[in-house]
């Protein structure tokens, strides 16, 4: 090993492509840097490659990590979230002290920090749960980074997350803590929820235009080229236009037509659809965007049943330029419905964990470097500084007003999808959802009616207080006892 010069700053364990950018974007800040992988010969391959002349230190050992940095040490793993983050974590407890600070860069679970915040407190040593978001571009030129965990640690870390994440135009970092044990990884979660809903959006809009309107993969580009410029301005309509204007080497075709139509996932999704589920907040959204994912795996299937089950028979003829301007606006719409409900499941999530969540500061966050950044988080941050306490994102003024702009193109984007066969899980269900949120009266009284028929689950009285339960007696084989199971 080289002769260490001076302490190191960090340390970060976790070689593969985010680790080693991370690193590099610390130390481009400044920062002196000890790095340390399990396959050790990783190490010795990024300090003399993509390391070479830098302020580094290789380091063969996690002993070997720790006397290399400064106390209190800074210790951040970027490792497989699950099984890995505990092991690494046991293997830095003989050689840290307490006061020290271990640092979970991956996109743990965030009941999985809650208990490692704990447990680590229980031993002295302080732990962060951080939500990196932005790939690889982001992890080396700036992400948006949210820490969450032992507050005691925040002034130590605070520094280097806010040099090396993405700014906004003032320079305001892309950082800023978010609040105790889970909550910087609940945050992450939620944005990689909301992330599966624009994608989702993305590709609806997409298939509305090359199997509804017949649009070549050039066209395509134009449109998305030309949203990002208004409203829709974000990475992900960004990318979706460089996308389209690609072409495959091999065949000349368009990248997007020679990709199977069968989508991964790596289940920040799937969590995010489960905490709705657990804290009875509607999310169907993004939830939809999940079952879509898992609908495109079964590639085989849907391709045996193209040739049994057909759709609609008859032409519709759709106007396109009134069309795709209409489109445009179910997007914007059907997006804002997305956040809403993200929004939604943090706010029931601060009050179920006692989380003090800066909501218009988590836009802030992820106006850049994220997967997510877009121009109208800004609005976001602005309703919720003019109103802390909005309870959905629906009820500001400016949303309102967009939603009441383009609920006409919207409905009609909608009804045209259906008429053409074209599934739109995400922009349907947003409009479900907010015809659902708007409706001062919801058929659920048949459904409690339901419950105590066949459950005795009981039920509230239109003409009773709220939080008094009743029960009938609808068959003469019910009787008086009630089952005290109604929740809410």
């Amino acid at each position: 090993m080289a002769k260490q010069v001076k302490k190191a700053d960090i340390g970060l364990i976790g070689l593969a492509v985010m680790g080693e950018n991370l690193i590099l974007n610390m130390e481009s800040n400044g920062y002196t840097v000890a790095c340390f992988n399990r396959t050790v010969e990783k190490v010795d391959a990024f300090v003399n490659g993509r390391g070479a002349g830098k302020r580094l230190i290789g380091c063969h050992s996690v002993r070997e990590l720790a006397d290399a940095l400064k106390k209190p040490r800074r210790v951040m793993m970027m490792v497989k979230a699950g099984t890995a983050v505990d092991q690494t974590i046991e293997s830095l407890l003989p050689v840290l002290e307490k006061g020290d600070i271990i640092i979970d860069g991956g996109n743990s679970h965030f009941p999985d920090t809650i208990r490692r915040t704990k447990y680590l407190a229980e031993k002295g040593i302080r732990f962060v749960g951080t939500g990196v978001s932005g790939g690889e571009e982001g992890a080396l030129k700036g992400p948006a980074i949210m820490p969450g965990g032992d507050p005691k640690a925040w002034k130590y870390v605070q520094p280097i997350f806010q040099d090396i994440s993405a700014k906004v135009d003032d320079g305001t970092p892309c950082c800023a803590w978010i609040g105790s044990d889970g909550a910087g990884h609940f945050v992450k979660m939620v944005h990689n929820g909301i992330e599966y809903g624009d994608m989702q959006l993305m590709c609806e809009a997409y298939d509305l235009m090359a199997r509804g309107l017949g649009m070549t993969s050039k066209e395509m580009h134009k449109v998305f080229a030309k949203w990002n410029k208004g409203d829709l301005d974000s990475y992900l309509v960004e990318i979706s236009a460089d996308i389209l204007s690609q072409y495959d080497e091999e065949t000349g075709k368009p990248m997007v037509d020679v990709i199977l139509d069968t989508a991964g996932q790596k289940g920040t999704g799937k969590w995010t659809s489960q905490a709705g589920l657990d804290l009875g907040v509607a999310i169907p959204q993004i939830a939809e965007a999940v079952f879509s994912r898992c609908l495109s795996a079964i590639k085989e299937e849907r391709v045996a049943a193209s040739k049994i089950l057909s759709g609609p028979r008859s032409k519709v003829k759709v106007d396109r330029r009134l069309f795709l301007r209409q489109l445009e606006q179910a997007v914007y719409a059907a997006k804002i419905c997305s956040y809403a409900q993200g929004y939604q499941l943090m706010r029931q999530a601060a009050k179920d964990y006692g989380w003090k969540l800066n909501y218009g500061e988590i836009a802030l966050v992820w106006r850049q470097g994220c997967i997510i950044r877009a121009r109208f988080l800004g609005k976001i941050k602005e309703a919720f500084d003019a109103n802390p306490d909005l309870p959905n994102l629906l009820l500001d003024p400016y949303f309102s007003g967009v939603i009441a702009k383009a609920q006409s193109a919207w409905r009609n984007v909608v009804k045209t999808a259906i008429d053409l066969g074209i599934p739109v899980p995400a922009m349907g269900t947003a409009l479900n959802y907010f015809d659902g949120y708007r409706s001062a009266r919801l058929p659920a009284n048949l459904l409690q009616a339901q419950r105590d028929y066949f459950g005795a689950h009981t039920y509230e009285r239109t003409d009773k207080p709220r939080g008094e339960f009743y029960h009938h007696i609808w068959t003469e084989s019910g009787g008086n006892t009630a089952a005290s199971t109604y929740t809410v």
